[in-house]
């Protein structure tokens, strides 16, 4: 840019400050401890994206600063980080406080009204104030999601076979790899992109033309994204910007943007469950920005947070579950697994995982756990206890026993039922009528995917949330796993009579 075109912007950004931005006694209205740099940032961004201004200004952290924040008593500190720098403590949490961070990590830095900005807030960012969360989400499956699907090869092929484009060419059928925006808009979306820099890029705003990073897979919020400075995730999944409201978090819509059916059908199952039937009719009433959240008085059903992270109490003030930010610590089982189900991975980063027969997967196709990479008993009793802990704040321990033990005969049955699909489905290999190279993308490959991905999850979700009955029977359910297996025997006999 020229130096008079400089000078030109320079002066209409001044401008604009001078004459649009509210004084001081305005601005003091709605939040105090401004710092200079934030102050700048809301005389512009105010008159152009006031909907991101306005969010920002119903957040606690517009309201209040990390030094008042770390004054809180331990239950209810949302602060876990033990000092803050003085640069930053006696400030309200604003845009420039949160953008400005760690400018020498972020390939997505670049200058912006005399400042150093960079676009994508990331963990690393957040860390400042909450080392503790970021720490504990690292190691979870949530944070590695996108490198556990996009580099395991057997979830990528079924990633490619799923969703890649299909043509019928010369009397036979090809699928050719998706496209990156479709991918980014498919499984990326929820498990998250890798977000890269492409040098620079001139945009025309209402101030002029400024020249930004070129972010190649954005914009995205996935679990598992992959950010500009090397960090991973993605704190606005669920704590979307710029309020990064607790309220959102812990209400299970937030969970219903990846949790759905048919292969993650935990938001569905919830929602026709007992608990779900509570939270429906009585949401309204309850107390979701409470910290720590007081069973019985804050809320009367759990959400997924309340089983899953959140610091639950009693109304006398004892801990029932400590809160944390890797959602599978209070997990004994994994419910989802390709094929079946199996202890939780010590790791959230499935990637390292070889079982048996050399496959990357948790299980054999028989069933046999690779346990060297999966939590043993010991650990799995004492998750189990603590899941059971959060169910005794309000029922009796033979109700919650009762429970769970139902829950495992169902596991159980529903794993034999996926073994008897894959006993079909190597015999449709061994006999050559399917070809095992690829082993999702012909006819009766789909309908054994059917069985572990859809079915057998479906069921597994709907026992465990409780009272969601037809997701167990018919809906999905047991109806759909043994009318899937007469079909996968069904076509194997065609099949086998046509190549004869």
């Amino acid at each position: 840019m020229k130096a008079s075109a400089i000078k030109s912007t320079l002066s209409l950004m001044l401008f604009i400050l001078l004459i649009f931005l509210p004084s001081e006694d305005a601005l003091s209205k709605d939040v105090k401890n401004l710092s200079p740099q934030t102050e700048a940032c809301i005389g512009c961004h105010q008159l152009y994206t006031p909907g991101i201004v306005q969010d920002w200004l119903t957040s606690r952290h517009s309201k209040v600063t990390p030094l008042i924040a770390l004054k809180k008593d331990k239950l209810q500190r949302r602060i876990s980080a033990k000092g803050i720098p003085d640069s930053l403590s006696g400030y309200v949490v604003g845009c420039y406080e949160c953008h400005g961070q760690n400018p020498e990590r972020h390939r997505d830095n670049f200058k912006h009204m005399g400042f150093r900005i960079n676009v994508i807030v990331t963990p690393y960012d957040c860390k400042t104030c909450h080392p503790v969360e970021v720490s504990q989400y690292s190691k979870s499956k949530k944070s590695h999601a996108r490198k556990n699907l996009m580099d395991n090869p057997l979830y990528h092929t079924l990633v490619n076979s799923s969703i890649g484009v299909q043509r019928f060419e010369k009397g036979k059928i090809t699928t050719e790899k998706p496209s990156q925006m479709v991918l980014n808009d498919v499984c990326l979306g929820c498990h998250g992109t890798k977000v890269d820099v492409k040098g620079m890029k001139t945009i025309k705003t209402e101030i002029g033309e400024i020249r930004i990073p070129n972010l190649i897979n954005w914009p995205n919020q996935g679990v598992g994204r992959e950010n500009p400075d090397g960090s991973i995730g993605s704190c606005t999944a669920c704590h979307p910007r710029h309020a990064f409201s607790i309220e959102v978090a812990r209400k299970p819509y937030t969970c219903s943007q990846c949790h759905a059916e048919p292969d993650v059908p935990a938001w569905y199952v919830y929602k026709v469950s007992k608990h779900g039937n509570i939270f429906s009719s009585k949401h309204k009433e309850w107390n979701f920005n409470s910290v720590p959240w007081v069973i019985g008085s804050d809320f009367t059903a759990p959400t997924c947070a309340t089983c899953h992270n959140s610091l639950i109490v009693s109304p006398e003030g004892e801990v029932i579950a400590e809160r944390t930010h890797d959602f599978g610590s209070r997990l004994w089982i994994r419910l989802f697994g390709l094929i079946y189900s199996h202890p939780q991975p010590k790791s959230g980063n499935t990637t390292i995982i070889i079982n048996k027969d050399g496959l990357p997967l948790p299980t054999t196709f028989t069933g046999e756990p690779a346990s060297k990479f999966l939590i043993d008993r010991k650990e799995q009793e004492r998750r189990l206890n603590k899941m059971k802990a959060v169910c005794n704040g309000c029922h009796n321990r033979e109700w919650i026993n009762g429970h769970f033990d139902k829950v495992h005969e169902h596991i159980k049955k529903v794993d034999e039922m996926v073994l008897t699909a894959t006993k079909l489905m190597q015999k449709a290999w061994d006999m050559g009528i399917e070809d095992r190279t690829n082993p999702f993308d012909e006819s009766i490959e789909k309908m054994w995917i059917q069985q572990w991905l859809f079915y057998a999850n479906t069921i597994k979700y709907a026992s465990a949330m409780t009272g969601a009955y037809d997701y167990t029977g018919f809906n999905l359910g047991w109806w759909e796993l043994s009318k899937n297996i007469q079909n996968m025997r069904d076509m194997i006999d065609i099949k086998s009579r046509v190549k004869k």
